[in-house]
């Protein structure tokens, strides 16, 4: 099978939603990608989870987004983002993976794979990359992290109850799951690399972890870290020595990356000394021509300077430019 369209959005996240409709809005036809579903990296969020941000600023294509509170849920945000793409009746292909982008600026093929192994061909003039940075864990790296047991994605509590549970991290994934692990009724275990819990995490999380561990509800161990998982139990290595505890999961919430690969693969430079891709600063056009970059992948490494608050402009940078190069208004 084979489609034609202006331009080809991989990602169908809030910034790929963004594209989508800047595009829409100036005449180019375009096909979203996404090789799970739409804002999959919202999806993933845990279940009861609360954005730290407003309403306004998780807003796309000038349409209103409404909460109960003061600050979303992702339930909320789930049903935002469902109804934007209906409304702006965008081409969205869920469940199918990029795993080529061939040919050259205005004659570019990309190649597919959906969930049922069925393969198809889609030539594009222009193509977006807004793949995020929340599919591709970074991992423990030792012995034992491709048991089952290990998690890498907090989703919700109630499977883990009466259970001997290890969570890695001191930002505010680790945090938010060691809470909830425990007043779910799990036997909690925190174990981080740094002195405490990072200082980035929310204020109204921070005291009420803390006072868990002051009164030994949940026991930390800081200046730690895993140096392997068995079947039923971890090992530590404390500045005490080691520790060996009885274990039944590990939901290791160490932080996630960019898929560095894919972009590689889709021909994208990366500065040697930053570790940010390329890109033009006003089209955000990388060193590839034709292909553009946008959301927290033009970031890099740094995944913490560009969130969904800032990178849904990139839409509309690069719907301008692609209209332009295009001929269209």
């Amino acid at each position: 099978m084979t489609a034609d369209y202006d331009a080809l959005v991989v990602g169908a996240g809030p910034t790929g939603l963004a594209c989508g409709i800047e595009l829409r809005r100036r005449g180019v036809s375009a096909v979203l990608i996404d090789k799970g579903c739409v804002v999959n990296s919202l999806y993933h969020y845990p279940t009861n989870m609360v954005f730290f941000t407003t309403p306004e600023l998780l807003e796309i294509g000038g349409i209103p987004m409404t909460s109960l509170n003061e600050k979303p849920t992702r339930t909320e945000a789930l049903k935002y983002y469902r109804r934007v793409a209906e409304h702006f009746q965008l081409v969205i292909r869920q469940y199918e993976r990029v795993e080529d982008v061939r040919g050259r600026d205005l004659a570019f093929e990309v190649a597919t794979r959906d969930r049922h192994g069925e393969c198809r061909t889609y030539r594009a003039r222009k193509v977006i990359l807004a793949t995020g940075y929340y599919d591709v864990p970074n991992l423990l790296g030792v012995p034992g992290e491709d048991l089952p047991k290990v998690i890498h994605y907090y989703k919700e509590a109630h499977p883990y109850y009466g259970h001997d549970v290890l969570v890695v991290g001191g930002k505010n994934s680790a945090a938010i799951a060691a809470l909830e692990l425990h007043w779910t009724g799990a036997r909690v275990t925190l174990v981080h690399r740094g002195e405490g819990l990072h200082r980035h995490v929310k204020y109204w999380i921070r005291p009420n972890l803390q006072n868990r561990i002051q009164n030994q509800e949940i026991r930390a161990f800081f200046r730690s870290r895993v140096v392997e998982i068995r079947e039923k139990e971890v090992l530590l290595e404390t500045p005490d020595g080691p520790v060996t505890l009885a274990n039944d999961f590990v939901f290791a919430m160490t932080g996630y990356r960019p898929d560095v690969e894919f972009l590689r693969q889709a021909g994208i430079e990366f500065d040697p000394v930053t570790q940010r891709p390329r890109t033009h600063p006003e089209t955000l056009e990388s060193d590839r021509p034709g292909i553009y970059l946008a959301g927290v992948i033009v970031a890099g490494m740094h995944t913490n300077e560009i969130f969904i608050e800032n990178g849904r402009f990139h839409g509309e940078k690069i719907a301008q430019a692609i209209a332009a190069a295009l001929g269209r208004r």
